[in-house]
């Protein structure tokens, strides 16, 4: 399918729809700083042989979608739950299924509570709750926060933005199964090469949300699947346990030695899993 630039309150972003549009559709988001490579077109394809209608996009400030000056937002992270409704307006879907990672998991949860009547469910992948608890969670592990504290980059040459992301993307993985490095460094410099400014990606980092509460998690009522990895080292386990219980309903798939993300060593599960879960209409 061919990308198509889409109009969002003033912002272009990037779109890519794979499928008939007549089925049940699938919205996909990416996590912080993430574009929609971060979705491998291969799974797209094959949750639209399931008979889905998937929709990916670039998060504005990543990939071919309109960027800011890079440590200056305009926007606040309200505005990526906006984009999210903006890019099912553009494709003329009032209601979707909506399958996101990591802080597109959050986005996931904003979008039902705030726009109920445009989600159908939920899969959340390696996420954790946007509303209190009530109890501590575990933080990250001390491998990652060590990375997080220590990693320098040059932003302004897209080899050391190269070993950077495949740097990170090492840490993300876990450390409990094998790390392919050739498949990493592949996606992070198609990544790079497409981008208008990879640097701005980093605004998501920036961004700060005016006090805005939707209610509790136990105020979503769409079927729900929480997926995360017993390696998550951003997101420990106890993230999505934690979410699972504050959701009525939902169910938790725990995926065993993966860590943070969408490892290709898990589609075949996670195809089944979300054309299993987004089956009900």
């Amino acid at each position: 399918m061919a990308e198509r630039m889409v109009e969002v309150d003033g912002v272009e972003l990037c779109t890519e729809a794979f499928g008939d549009a007549a089925d049940p559709p699938v919205l996909l988001v990416a996590g912080s700083g993430a574009s929609m490579l971060g979705w491998d077109e291969g799974l797209c394809r094959r949750l639209a042989g399931h008979g889905r209608y998937v929709v990916r996009y670039d998060h504005r400030d990543t990939g071919r979608s309109t960027t800011d000056e890079p440590g200056r937002p305009t926007y606040d992270g309200h505005a990526l739950t906006d984009d999210a409704a903006g890019v099912l307006d553009a494709h003329g879907i009032g209601a979707a299924h909506v399958v996101g990672v990591s802080a597109g998991g959050g986005i996931g949860q904003e979008l039902a509570l705030a726009h109920p009547e445009r989600v159908r469910s939920l899969v959340l992948v390696s996420t954790s709750v946007i509303e209190p608890v009530g109890h501590p969670l575990p933080p990250p592990t001390e491998r990652f926060t060590r990375f997080v504290r220590t990693a320098t980059v040059d932003w302004d040459d897209p080899a050391s933005v190269v070993e950077h992301l495949v740097a990170y993307a090492r840490v993300l993985a876990g450390g409990q199964r094998p790390f392919d490095e050739a498949a990493a460094r592949d996606l992070v410099r198609r990544d790079v090469a497409r981008a208008r400014d990879v640097a701005a990606s980093q605004n998501h980092d920036l961004l700060h949300d005016d006090p805005r509460s939707y209610g509790p998690l136990s105020a979503i009522t769409v079927p729900t699947l929480v997926v995360h990895g017993t390696a998550d080292p951003m997101f420990p386990l106890g993230h999505g346990r934690a979410l699972a219980a504050a959701i009525p309903g939902a169910e938790l798939l725990v995926l065993e030695g993966a860590g943070h993300g969408v490892d290709p060593q898990d589609h075949d599960v996670l195809v089944a899993a979300i054309a299993r879960h987004t089956g009900g209409g």
